[in-house]
C-alpha cells in the first residue's frame, strides 16, 4: 500500500490503448484468414482470443472517454460514469468464458475428427501473433499498474502471447510429425490459461461491485491510526469501497473528546485526519462526520 493519491482514469494510457487495439485488429485479421485456409482450431482459438482483445481495449477506450468527459455527474449519479470502466472489465471478463466453451466444444470434436493442416503456415502466423504481442505487453506494462481495464487489457495479451506459444509448439509438430492431434490440444491448452485469467478479473469486478474494502486495505490498521488522532476518542461507521479503479473512498463518525467545543478545533482533528490518510492510505475521497461524546447512543442504526 503506497503513499498519496494514485488513482488514474487511465486517460494517460489511451494513446497505447489505441495502439494495442490497433495491433489486435491486424493480428486477428491476419489470423483468422490463415486459421480459414489451414483450417487450424489453435490458430482459431488464439484469433478469438485477439479478438476478444480488440474488444476489451475498446470497452476500456470508451469507458476512459466517458470517465474524463466530466464523468457525466448530475443530480442522480453524483460519482458521474466512473463505474464504467468496472463494467467494461467485467463485459470483458464474461466475454472471455464465452469463448473457453466455444473452443473446447471445438476442439472435443476434432480429437474425435482429425482434419489435415497445413502445419507451415500456421507456423508462419503464430509467429506475427507471438511478436505482435510481446509489442503490446510492452505497451500496455505500466498502465498495468494503475487502471484496471489496463490490467485486463494486459492480462488478456499475456494469456494470448502464451496462447501463440501453443499455436508455435503444435505446428510445428504438425510439420515435424504429421500428428495433427496436435493442434486441437493446442486449443485445449488456450482455453485453459484464459479461464484463470477470466475469473480473477471478474472476481476483482465483482469486489468492486459488492463496494468491498480495496485490497490492501487494513481496516483494524486504518481504525487505529484515526483513534490516535490528538483529539478523536473513538470512530464507527468506518467503511472503505473503490469507485473504480485506483479510486478508493472512504466514510466515517468520529468522535471528539469533549475539549474540542469550536469549530477551529474541529477542523484541526480533520486536518489531521486527511493527513494521515495522505501519509498512510490511498484513499481519494473521505469524508468525515465529526460526532461529540454520546451523540452514537441517538442514532438509531446499528454502528460497525
Amino acid at each position: 500500500m503506497g503513499h498519496g493519491h494514485q488513482h488514474t482514469s487511465g486517460v494517460q494510457h489511451r494513446g497505447r490503448l489505441a495502439a494495442v487495439l490497433a495491433i489486435a485488429i491486424t493480428v486477428f485479421l491476419v489470423q483468422i484468414v490463415v486459421a480459414t485456409l489451414t483450417g487450424s482450431l489453435a490458430l482459431f482459438a488464439d484469433a478469438g482470443h485477439v479478438l476478444t482483445d480488440a474488444i476489451g481495449v475498446l470497452m476500456a477506450l470508451i469507458a476512459i472517454t466517458i470517465g474524463q468527459r466530466g464523468g457525466g455527474r448530475d443530480a442522480r449519479s453524483s460519482y458521474g460514469f466512473h463505474r464504467a470502466e468496472v463494467l467494461a472489465a467485467g463485459a470483458n471478463g464474461l466475454i472471455l468464458i464465452g469463448l473457453c466453451a466455444v473452443i473446447v466444444v471445438g476442439a472435443v470434436r476434432r480429437l474425435s475428427s482429425p482434419v489435415d493442416i497445413d502445419g507451415g503456415l500456421v507456423l508462419a502466423a503464430g509467429a506475427v501473433g507471438l511478436v505482435a504481442n510481446i509489442v503490446a505487453l510492452l505497451l500496455l506494462r505500466s498502465g498495468a499498474r494503475e487502471n484496471l481495464n489496463v490490467r485486463g487489457a494486459y492480462l488478456e495479451v499475456l494469456g494470448d502471447a502464451l496462447g501463440s506459444i501453443a499455436v508455435l509448439v503444435s505446428a510445428t509438430i504438425i510439420v515435424a510429425t504429421g500428428w495433427s492431434a496436435a493442434d486441437p490440444i493446442a486449443s485445449l491448452v488456450i482455453a485453459a490459461l484464459i479461464v484463470p485469467r477470466a475469473i480473477s478479473l471478474l472476481r476483482e469486478v465483482g469486489e468492486v461491485l459488492l463496494e468491498s474494502a480495496p485490497r490492501g486495505v487494513d481496516l483494524a490498521a486504518l481504525r487505529d491510526h484515526i483513534v490516535d488522532i490528538p483529539g478523536v476518542v473513538d470512530v464507527h461507521d468506518l467503511h472503505v469501497w473503490t469507485i473504480t479503479s485506483g479510486m478508493p473512498v472512504m466514510s466515517a463518525h468520529v468522535v471528539v473528546a469533549e475539549s474540542v467545543d469550536q469549530m477551529s478545533e474541529a477542523h484541526e482533528v480533520l486536518d489531521r485526519l486527511r493527513s494521515c490518510l495522505s501519509e498512510h492510505f490511498d484513499v481519494e475521497h473521505s469524508t468525515f462526520q465529526i460526532e461529540p461524546l454520546g451523540h452514537e447512543d441517538s442514532e438509531s442504526h446499528v454502528h460497525v
